[in-house]
């Protein structure tokens, strides 16, 4: 029996779709070739997948549909929600940092949709892993930060591959002035949902050192906030570094984000963030558009953005989905404000006497099997239920990965769970549970 949309939708917990959804959906099959501009958090990902999904032929052991991210956090993300949507079509994720011979195998048992990383998915086509034979859909998410993160060449790659025929949807939260030409669009229509206007639920505030050193008035900043959701952005990995070491050493939970750390530290420091094992993330541009990081409260500009578009981006990670957020830019003494951020800022006076914030509710868990041993959440849950003895509401998110899984607890517990579930079996499998740090 077909599955209608609105029966997908509701397995991921949507009752009705945004307005740029179903315009997507409606132009989709107008034109040949689409082109969908729509701020950050607007929805992006649902409006090209369900039409996606919907045009597979489960029947057919082609790949049909190649959808290509920025990055890895994003390809992971969009395979989720995929999965999540249509559980029985076969759907594989290839990035940079994954093994390339597991990948190669996934791809031997030809899955209905790829989705990858622009560079991964290229090393792929000339090691002649994927065939693009019926290929017929085209996605390109985040089309302008591809460009801006060097994948030209390897997106014209992969576009020489593919038939003429097959139909391209380019995806961006900026306006793009010019595409290149390798795209050479057929018959498109542009869908454009950016307007200039600013979010009324977006405030805007600064606070001002007393000279060129910004920390102490960060730890003021983030004692003032206590526990809200935090998004820290810097313009260099040794800032993050160095911010994640002061506060740490002031008894403050928080990890860090960016490209110099392994795929599983990224993912990690993700999941925690998420789980409310920490409030606070410190994170250069990497984390400024592309991921699934709901309910943050504030973002904090340490470094001021180089770029009016690295502003927006930030504050597109807050006030979204009706829920109001605040954007405070960090100056040192005499710092100016750059020429593309409106003024005056209203300033947050800061209390000098230090009230470190309580540590977080919850802790996360590592835990030793993912999905590829067979293990999902209900199984999770049964387990720490049954054998570690906790209570419904000692139990909060769990993700279960590939080949390990997370899961977070009230705070407090882990020692006791650690000891009591040893020695403990999954499936009769024996696992390894680590605290994540």
């Amino acid at each position: 029996m077909k599955v209608t949309i609105q029966e997908k939708l509701r397995k991921i917990g949507i009752e009705t779709l945004k307005p740029m959804q179903k315009e997507c959906m409606k132009q989709w099959t107008k034109f040949d070739d689409l082109l969908l501009l729509s701020p950050t958090g607007s929805g992006k990902t649902l409006a090209f997948l369900l039409p996606t999904l919907k045009n597979i032929d489960p029947n057919k052991t082609k790949t049909q549909a190649l959808i290509l991210s920025p990055a890895r956090e994003l390809a992971l993300q969009i395979e989720s929600v995929a999965k999540s949507i249509n559980s029985n079509l076969k759907i594989n994720c290839c990035y940079g940092g994954h093994s390339m011979q597991t990948e190669k195998n996934n791809l031997k048992n030809t899955p209905h949709i790829i989705i990858g990383t622009p560079g991964r998915i290229a090393d792929h086509f000339r090691r002649e892993n994927i065939s693009s034979q019926e290929i017929n859909t085209l996605i390109l998410d985040e089309f302008d930060k591809a460009l801006d993160l060097g994948f030209s060449n390897e997106m014209k790659q992969i576009i020489e591959k593919l038939k003429p025929s097959c139909k391209k949807v380019l995806t961006s939260a900026t306006n793009l002035i010019e595409l290149p030409d390798f795209i050479q669009l057929k018959n498109h229509g542009t869908l454009n949902y950016i307007t200039d206007q600013k979010s009324e639920q977006l405030q805007q505030y600064k606070v001002v050192a007393k000279d060129q050193d910004k920390l102490a008035i960060l730890l003021q900043l983030i004692c003032e906030k206590k526990n809200d959701a935090s998004l820290i952005f810097c313009n260099h990995r040794d800032a993050v570094e160095r911010i994640a070491d002061l506060l740490k050493k002031e008894g403050i939970c928080c990890d860090i984000f960016h490209g110099g750390l392994e795929q599983n530290d990224r993912e990690r420091a993700l999941i925690k963030f998420r789980n409310g094992s920490h409030h606070i993330l410190i994170t250069t541009d990497l984390a400024a558009r592309g991921l699934d990081i709901p309910e943050i409260k504030n973002i904090i500009h340490y470094q001021l953005p180089k770029t009016e578009d690295a502003f927006i981006h930030r504050n597109g990670r807050t006030a979204r989905m009706h829920a109001k957020g605040n954007s405070i830019l960090v100056f040192a003494k005499d710092e100016k404000i750059p020429d593309f951020i409106s003024s005056p800022i209203n300033e947050i006076k800061l209390s000098e006497k230090l009230e470190i914030p309580n540590s977080p509710e919850w802790e996360t868990l590592y835990i030793s099997m993912g999905k590829k041993e067979k293990i999902n959440k209900i199984d999770l849950v049964g387990f720490f239920f049954k054998k570690g003895n906790l209570q419904k509401d000692e139990l909060g998110k769990i993700d279960v990965l590939d080949h390990h899984s997370f899961v977070a607890v009230k705070r407090g517990l882990s020692k006791n769970l650690l000891r009591n579930l040893k020695n403990e079996r999954i499936k009769k499998k024996k696992i390894r549970i680590n605290i994540s740090l």
